[in-house]
């Protein structure tokens, strides 16, 4: 069991205790993250004077040299360490000696795991953005294109008013373009260096946390080293917008699998993202949307559980706060592999104009816009609408639409319709006079594409400047 404490200790850990204490085998998803502060921290304590520049040359040039043979695969993390911290400390020291012990100079394995899961959360909230992005280009292409494809538009599952699918498709361009406010919300808040907090009370070594801090690429360091050390806010903040972001795909999901079934109809999959049936082969089934609606728990349970392990958590670090990184690397890499399938399933979906078109004149969407007209002609709305129920009502047991009735069958009805009235209730007047901001018609939709677009365009929050910082090489 190679470990870096024990000093105080009598015996040997027990087997089964030290295995149920380690963490090597997920946290060594965070080995560049840990060598990267490690290089920042050594150059910091060269430049104070804690280290010699000398030795503090030595132990940078050992730390990219490690970083490197584990990119190369030539040095294996190995499991007999506790953590990654202890398997570079560990390798530093067997190929430095006293030199590497130096390492770990004025600093906690504390702030050194509040600092790698910092960087490594801000990396993924910048990825996770541009997947977003991604999705948000593909929605608006569909908009484009389909500013005049008349849908129904639904409330209760039931079908409402038509709308078109450029208007539909805005609805989810919304609910992402926030998830990408979220990510920026969340950068700004965490992007603040926890390395120089110590244990939890800082240290009496001469650090410098500002250096270190823009070394990293962080506004500052956190003012207040309990806080710095056990701070898992923005770990909770990107697990609460990842289940938000799955929750919109989950949506999302769920209409295209109701789209895709065959009293629908409204959309065909493309082969790519669709499997069969080992025993109907007419079947096609929409498994990727399946899959990412399910997957949505997945990532809800590793908000609950982090909720939960930090509910109860007094100042400042406990072992507890381990339980940070399993469970939110499963949520990320869920997540992040929902939005990129989803993303290449939409792009590459065919969507079934003529029975999207049919569905919403055939579903009595124009009813609303037929007692408009005996509004505008002066028939009080009450009286509007109960005369329109009549109408939906004779066309159920005609098995037609309202724009298919004659006008001798709508004046009998009410005498007050006029020939105006097929104009009046088209499909196309139904949308294209609803011409208010966020409203469907296509005039509508065409002054809300140009926004979208400019805002598509400016909307990212990453400078050029931040992310070379991301991309820290020492």
């Amino acid at each position: 069991m190679a470990q870096l404490w024990g000093g105080r200790f009598t015996k040997e850990t027990d087997q089964l205790v030290y295995n149920f204490n380690a963490s090597i085998t997920f946290d060594k998803k965070l080995y560049k993250q840990d060598i990267e502060g490690s290089i920042a921290h050594v150059k910091m304590l060269g430049r104070q004077g804690i280290l010699s520049e000398e030795e503090a040359a030595q132990i940078v040039a050992e730390l990219k040299k490690i970083k490197k043979e584990v990119e190369a695969g030539t040095l294996a993390i190995s499991d007999q360490y506790e953590d990654i911290h202890s398997f570079v400390e560990a390798v530093l020291i067997e190929r430095l000696g006293d030199v590497g012990k130096k390492l770990h100079t004025g600093r906690s394995r504390n702030d050194q795991v509040a600092l790698d899961m910092r960087m490594y959360i801000r990396t993924e909230v910048a990825q996770t953005d541009e997947l977003l992005k991604e999705l948000l280009e593909t929605i608006l292409s569909i908009m484009k294109a389909h500013t005049e494809t008349i849908m129904p538009g639904f409330t209760h599952l039931q079908k409402a008013q038509p709308i078109t699918l450029a208007h539909h498709m805005g609805a989810y361009f919304e609910m992402f373009k926030r998830d990408r406010f979220r990510m920026r919300d969340i950068y700004e808040r965490m992007n603040y260096c926890p390395l120089g907090s110590g244990a939890l009370a800082g240290t009496t070594y001469p650090l410098d946390r500002d250096d270190t801090a823009k070394a990293l690429g962080f506004y500052g360091p956190t003012l207040n080293s309990m806080d710095g050390v056990s701070d898992r806010d923005y770990v909770i903040e990107y697990l609460s917008a990842l289940s938000m972001i799955m929750m919109h795909l989950s949506r999302f999901s769920e209409e295209i699998i109701i789209w895709n079934s065959n009293e629908y109809q409204f959309v065909e999959i493309d082969d790519g993202y669709s499997t069969g049936s080992s025993i109907m082969p007419q079947k096609k089934n929409p498994d990727i949307a399946e899959l990412v609606r399910g997957k949505t728990g997945r990532v809800y349970g590793a908000l609950m559980s982090m909720l939960t392990t930090m509910k109860g958590i007094p100042l400042a670090y406990n072992k507890d706060m381990q339980e940070d990184k399993e469970l939110t690397f499963d949520a990320i890499d869920t997540a992040k592999g929902c939005l990129a399938l989803f993303q290449g399933m939409l792009a590459t979906i065919h969507f079934q104009k003529d029975q999207m078109r049919k569905s919403a004149a055939l579903g009595f969407t124009n009813a609303t816009d037929a007692a408009d007209y005996l509004v505008n002609h002066g028939v009080p709305f009450r009286d509007a609408h109960g005369i329109v129920g009549q109408i939906v009502l004779y066309c159920i047991e005609k098995g037609i639409s309202i724009d298919e009735m004659s006008l001798d069958e709508l004046r009998a009805v009410s005498p007050v319709f006029e020939e105006d009235v097929y104009e009046a209730i088209s499909m196309e007047t139904c949308v294209n006079k609803r011409l208010t901001v966020g409203a469907p018609s296509k005039e509508a939709m065409e002054r809300v594409i140009v926004v979208l677009e400019k805002e598509l365009a400016e909307s990212g929050f990453l400078t050029e400047e931040w992310e070379q910082k991301l991309l820290f090489t020492p």
